[in-house]
């Protein structure tokens, strides 16, 4: 069984984390073409209520009145 002769230092550590730290993303964005706000991929719109050309959820309903 492989078991390390001496412990990894924190500098070490760090360095082989920050590898995969480098590579993390934001949230992907994209405009609402409804409204034209920025809203997160496959989410309804906050401002509009609109999703793929339809009203979703209370907040488009409101609105059309």
């Amino acid at each position: 069984m492989a078991v390390p002769k001496r412990r990894v230092s924190h500098a070490k550590t760090a360095r082989r984390h920050a590898q995969w730290i480098k590579s993390l993303k934001g949230p992907e964005l994209t405009v609402c073409p409804h409204c034209s706000e920025v809203v997160m991929t496959y989410r309804a719109c906050p401002e509009c209520g609109y999703y793929r050309g339809r009203v979703v959820g209370k907040l488009g309903k409101e609105e059309e009145k």
